[in-house]
């Protein structure tokens, strides 16, 4: 009777001893996930504050649910924030950097609410890119205040965790993101019908503008208006007759399916002169901007006639998910082509700028297009690309594939006076390569300019794949630890339009040629 009292003591306080490290284990099971991410103390903070809600996970893809969920709920309290905001603004330039971060924060939780949405036939590559488009929309509010000069007051006080939490869920993503194709190679959204689209047959369009009052709208705005009230979300194809249209245009999340076609991107011309120096931000600034899923361009040029003394002056900027722009026409000074978000892809374009001139952090290919570098200030550099990628966990940015470099008709007489870089690192971790194209005299031998000083030179990734013409040598490029010359196939391979923006799995719907490899 002893031994066994003595034994039942010897499991009793064998029990004592071992609960606190069990108890312990349990609480602290968030802190061991949250401990695997880039900021774990905002991770730990915010889920041991509403535990109720975020229960320990099991396995990752859990965690990483969580973690997502958490970046959804921390944004929209950010965005009740931010409207209270607004009545703090104490002058126009203010207003119109908050007004911006609105609109961008609540882009942000649309695509979190994308991510998480369980009806959504989601890979793990589209995750990646919407987790990417949330965290460069809140990196485009910041900048807003920076690039108009007043960061001091109001966007300390749209201080939040927001990024570090998006950021950790990018860098909780799955073992393997490379793209997936989908069942017969189209996404779901596609029509059959929709792969003629953009074969050079007639289009059937929707609806017809002309401005001498042949067609249905006077306006292209006026037509825009007319499609965003209509049902459903299947293609709705604009036709847009010949002529200069002077008008800023925006093309919502909620008008996906958008197609306009031009008579030509030499006849059809979309025209505004908003710019920086003109008291915009550069994300307003867009003669053009569009946001809805799926926009289809042909045929047709976006142009900023601020000239290069207004300096920020963008022509289109496109933040449209598995959008294209086919034959169309990009003209502009500094920051002419906003590829700001999402999988975008260009064929046969003609692109026209001076400093930065293509810029932003989608995941896009340029394809077959024509780069002109013109001539810019006094005392400035021609710079053609600044990919802005802040998160190494970010699949995006640019790749140029078979396309040309060139000196535009007003730099070749003064071409000795001006330099021209391939492209310069606007955020950390930049990611630009060349594949296959043509490079002629205008581009520096050393390829690449800083941004200042330091900075970036040895997270970013720069890359030469094979590129012809006289300034293709790369025997005097920078010795940059980030920039490389891509010698093998595979690696080169990464940057195509078949693995880096899915293209097998959603373009042979549209219509438009593309190579998916080297």
């Amino acid at each position: 009777m002893a031994m066994k009292l003595s034994v039942f003591l010897l499991f009793i306080s064998l029990i004592s001893f071992f609960a606190p490290a069990v108890s312990s284990v349990a609480s602290n099971g968030v802190d061991y996930w949250c401990s695997k991410t880039p900021h774990p103390e905002p991770c730990k903070y915010f889920m041991q504050q509403n535990s109720k809600h975020f229960a320990v996970p099991k396995q990752e893809s859990e965690f990483r649910r969580m973690a997502m969920s958490l970046a959804l709920d921390r944004a929209l309290t950010a965005q009740n924030h931010n409207k209270w905001l607004g009545s703090k603004c104490r002058n126009h330039k203010e207003k119109v950097a908050w007004a911006d971060c609105l609109k961008l924060y609540q882009d942000t939780i649309n695509q979190l609410n994308h991510t998480l949405d369980s009806n959504t036939k989601c890979t793990d590559f589209d995750a990646q890119t919407w987790l990417s488009t949330a965290l460069t929309n809140l990196e485009t509010c910041r900048a807003g205040f920076v690039e108009l000069g007043v960061p001091d007051y109001v966007l300390p006080l749209m201080s939040n965790n927001v990024t570090k939490l998006i950021s950790n869920t990018l860098a909780l993503r799955n073992a393997s993101t490379v793209p997936e194709t989908y069942k017969g190679g189209f996404p779901s959204w596609v029509k059959p019908g929709d792969r003629k689209l953009l074969q050079t047959s007639p289009v059937r369009p929707n609806l017809v503008v002309a401005q001498d009052g042949s067609g249905n709208y006077r306006t292209i705005k006026a037509a825009l208006d007319a499609a965003a009230k209509r049902t459903g979300s299947g293609r709705f194809v604009i036709h847009v007759k010949r002529g200069v249209y002077k008008e800023n245009l925006e093309i919502g999340n909620k008008m996906k399916n958008i197609m306009l076609v031009g008579d030509g991107l030499r006849y059809t011309i979309i025209t505004g002169s908003r710019s920086v120096g003109g008291g915009f931000t550069t994300f307003n600034s867009a003669t053009v901007a569009v946001t809805g899923d799926g926009f289809i361009a042909r045929g047709i040029t976006f142009r900023n006639t601020a000239g290069p003394q207004n300096h920020q002056a963008v022509a289109l900027r496109a933040g449209s998910d598995l959008s294209v722009f086919y034959q169309c026409g990009f003209e502009g000074y500094q920051d002419t082509l906003y590829v700001h978000s999402q999988r975008q892809f260009y064929k046969e374009c003609y692109i026209y700028g001076t400093v930065d001139f293509i810029f932003g952090n989608a995941a896009v290919v340029l394809q077959n297009c024509m780069i002109y570098a013109r001539r810019p200030m006094d005392k400035q550099k021609n710079v053609v690309t600044a990919q802005g990628r802040t998160d190494p966990n970010q699949n995006t940015g640019i790749s140029i594939h078979n396309s040309r470099v060139m000196a535009a008709p007003d730099l070749v007489p003064v071409l000795s006076k001006f330099k021209t870089f391939l492209g310069r690192p606007w955020k950390e971790y930049s990611r630009t390569v060349y594949m296959q194209t043509y490079l002629d005299s205008l581009v520096d031998p050393a390829g690449w300019l800083e941004w200042s000083g330091n900075f970036a030179l040895n997270t970013l990734f720069y890359g030469e794949y094979k590129n012809i013409g006289p300034a293709a040598s790369t025997s005097g490029r920078v010795k940059w630890r980030g920039y490389r010359v891509i010698t093998s196939a595979t690696e080169a391979s990464k940057f195509t339009v078949g693995s880096f923006i899915a293209g097998n799995s959603w373009l042979p719907a549209t219509g438009v040629p593309f190579r998916s490899g080297l």
